[in-house]
């Protein structure tokens, strides 16, 4: 069935944000990550070599860099210690896209997304979660007893690099040096690029805001850090900056309204 989309259109560029999402999930059945992460994006690679494919962009994760203590994290930073099933997907794919991209010249555009939110969000994620529980008056799960700290992303930025990026495929880049190789650097035409608010907040800060939004305490509990969970995201976006000119820059404040304005139309709350 994916081959015959190939076949049955014109397509010069590829987006592929498909895929099985979410750490948790991933311990519970690690093979439905299997199936669509590796297996299904095996698919999209071939289909891109053999239907010549000008420009491939698919979708990583900020859980690449596992448990990474350095913050802000940065593509030159080693990724090679997943703590999860998930993560260690999104890490095959930028392996694989690389391979496909040295192999058959595809050029290819990896981008390591960092906790995305805003209208339309996925329902597994905090700010969905927590919304819903405050609106219905029921408790929300905090995770490490609330000493975490994500950098949260809106989706209008996550769109607008997303376009962006599709005006430039990647090229090859001349700082790479075989001798002593750089990970956000290579000498096939693909590229990995960070896209995070960079400015990262703490799981708490993050709740008063959706309170505040909702006009409406949350009913908390407090549990213990969830396997493969990581404790702290932040992202460095200076190589996007450098690349398309833009990076993430909506205040939490300003999405967080978005999205609860958006929630409440969506579920006809008053």
């Amino acid at each position: 069935s994916l081959e015959n989309i190939f076949k049955e259109n014109k397509i010069s560029l590829v987006i592929n944000l498909a895929g099985q999402a979410g750490v948790r999930y991933s311990i519970i059945n690690p093979m439905s990550y299997v199936q669509s992460n590796l297996v299904g994006f095996s698919n999209i690679l071939e289909c891109c070599k053999n239907f010549k494919i000008e420009h491939l962009i698919y979708a990583s994760s900020s859980s690449v860099y596992g448990g990474n203590k350095k913050l802000p994290f940065k593509e030159s930073d080693p990724v090679n210690n997943p703590i999860s099933i998930y993560a260690a997907t999104k890490r095959s794919n930028e392996l694989m896209a690389h391979t496909y991209s040295h192999l058959f010249n595809i050029p290819s555009t990896g981008l390591r997304f960092f906790t995305v939110y805003g209208p339309w969000g996925r329902p597994d994620m905090a700010p969905f979660i927590f919304a819903k529980a405050i609106f219905e008056e029921k408790k929300i799960s905090i995770n490490n007893f609330g000493n975490m700290m994500r950098d949260f992303t809106y989706i209008d930025d996550i769109v607008e690099a997303l376009y962006r990026c599709c005006l430039k495929p990647a090229t090859s880049d001349i700082g790479f040096n075989d001798f002593n190789p750089d990970s956000s650097y290579s000498n096939a035409p693909h590229r990995i690029f960070n896209i995070g608010n960079s400015q990262p907040i703490k799981l708490m800060e993050f709740i008063d805001i959706l309170e505040s939004k909702i006009n409406k305490k949350a009913l908390k509990e407090f549990k213990s850090l969830d396997p493969g969970d990581v404790v702290s995201t932040s992202s460095d976006t200076q190589l996007l900056r450098d690349w398309i000119g833009f990076s993430p820059k909506t205040s939490i404040e300003d999405g967080v309204e978005e999205f609860i304005k958006w929630y409440q139309s969506f579920y006809q709350i008053n």
